[in-house]
């Protein structure tokens, strides 16, 4: 313990027995390096939280997450405060398993992005468990409603329209739209803008699929969509499009020829997809700089009231999308005087 922190065992000694003698910050690191290594703090110690902010997160393998985790650090460390990355996986530990880890360390705060506050039919029970022992907290885009906790997220209505008014820009009147799973907030908004919209402009065909979010599950949704002879695919995250590029060429078409795809969150290196991906771009340095200040205004006592904040997206074209393709008409319907006079 007093290696790890650059201090002799003497003030090692000083701190947990609450002496006096040591400075704020010598003890701060102490105190931190105690909850780090996950020994118990002394019951008269046990009062003051550790500067410790978990940051839960659902994977690292989606790149918006990765990107996420980097504003939120960064943010959190130059206050002063020490990150705790936790990623659930499958078969690992759950959310409410890492909810009780970090309460053990005696956690200032928890950020959440990607959890199971989105989803409808998920636990819910370890967020109220935070909101019941007063532990300061905030979500990452939406969340079902009655958790009561600061929320900022992606404008998804606005992320809709900007993805289908694009499309429709282009002559696609043929779009269909894959999102996540039926339960998930964000996915229920986008499809509620996608279907206004589709309505408002007449579209006969709108068809809808709903999908895990990863690449595989955009492909398996992408593939059932074009069976309606869709032009145009609007996607939930950059990995589902991904995905549906990949149904689109395996269907032997072309993208963005014969079928244009827009990806959602503009994550890392889809400019340099094959073609590079026209997307809507989540703002996250603002959203996750938002997200530190809304948490340390909590642990500050500065009222903070359990609202969404929402950021404005921004679409950013690129090469997988076109113009619609202008459908042949048969010879027998075009020139109906020809065949006759034959």
């Amino acid at each position: 313990m007093a290696k790890k922190v650059g201090v002799s065992e003497a003030t090692v000694s000083r701190v947990l027995n609450g002496k006096a003698g040591v400075s704020d910050s010598t003890r701060e690191a102490v105190l931190t390096a105690l909850d780090v290594l996950g020994y118990e703090r002394p019951t008269q110690l046990r009062g003051e939280r550790a500067r410790l902010i978990g940051l839960v997160l659902p994977e690292l393998q989606n790149p918006i997450f990765p990107a996420l985790a980097e504003v939120i650090g960064g943010a959190l460390a130059q206050r002063g405060f020490t990150p705790v990355l936790c990623t659930r996986t499958a078969g690992g530990l759950s959310e409410a398993d890492y909810v009780s880890m970090l309460l053990d360390q005696h956690v200032s705060g928890v950020v959440f992005a990607g959890g199971h506050y989105a989803e409808l039919t998920a636990p819910h029970e370890h967020y109220r468990l935070l909101h019941s022992r007063g532990i300061p907290v905030v979500l990452l885009n939406a969340a079902i409603e009655g958790l009561d906790f600061p929320c900022v997220s992606t404008d998804d209505v606005t992320a809709a329209g900007q993805s289908f008014r694009h499309l429709a820009s282009l002559g696609h009147q043929r779009i269909g739209l894959v999102v996540g799973p039926a339960d998930h907030v964000p996915s229920r908004r986008k499809l509620a803008a996608f279907t206004e919209h589709a309505e408002r402009a007449g579209h006969d065909v709108a068809p809808v699929e709903h999908a895990l979010f990863s690449v595989e599950g955009g492909q398996a949704a992408a593939t059932r969509i074009l069976r309606h002879g869709v032009t145009g695919i609007i996607c939930g995250s950059d990995l589902l499009a991904l995905g549906a590029i990949r149904a689109v060429r395996r269907a032997g078409l072309t993208v963005p020829g014969d079928v244009s795809v827009v990806g959602f969150d503009d994550s890392g290196f889809m400019n340099c997809t094959d073609p590079p991906l026209t997307t809507i771009r989540q703002p996250i340095e603002s959203m996750g700089t938002s997200a530190v200040a809304l948490l340390v205004n909590q642990m500050e006592s500065v009222a903070v009231y359990p609202e969404e904040l929402l950021f404005e997206p921004e679409l950013v074209v690129r090469g997988s999308t076109g113009p619609a393709p202008v459908r042949s008409v048969p010879a027998a319907v075009a020139s109906p005087a020809a065949a006759t006079a034959g």
